[in-house]
């Protein structure tokens, strides 16, 4: 699930490492250990630039974007088996959503705060 979050994050925009560790509240040794992972398996790179891995743009490569579109399919499927087992299967989707938009604001207050 780490590198899950940061795959999706890097996926929306966030291309350095340091911008990924503020997005997802995780101290940078710890991005950058996931980020490591990530470039060895072949699911990142580094940009090449001036040699300072703090500022080098993270782009998800071929494999990567597989990777994630994998993940977010499996965890849909999980979900709507979830979701097939409730009464009320659109409320507990608004539910979701409302809570996500939640958890998006906070971040967002994180960010800036």
């Amino acid at each position: 699930m780490p590198h899950y979050r940061v795959l999706a994050a890097v996926a929306e925009g966030d291309e350095r490492a340091s911008l990924v560790a503020k997005r997802l509240a995780l101290g940078k040794p710890a991005i950058s250990a996931s980020v490591d992972a990530l470039c060895k398996r072949g699911l990142l790179i580094r940009e090449p630039t001036s040699g300072d891995q703090r500022v080098s743009p993270l782009r998800l490569t071929p494999t990567g974007q597989s990777a994630l579109h994998e993940a977010e399919a499996a965890m849909l499927a999980r979900l709507d088996a979830v979701l097939a087992h409730t009464d009320d299967a659109p409320g507990a989707v608004a539910a979701l959503n409302r809570l996500g938009a939640g958890l998006d604001a906070l971040a967002a207050e994180r960010r800036r705060g």
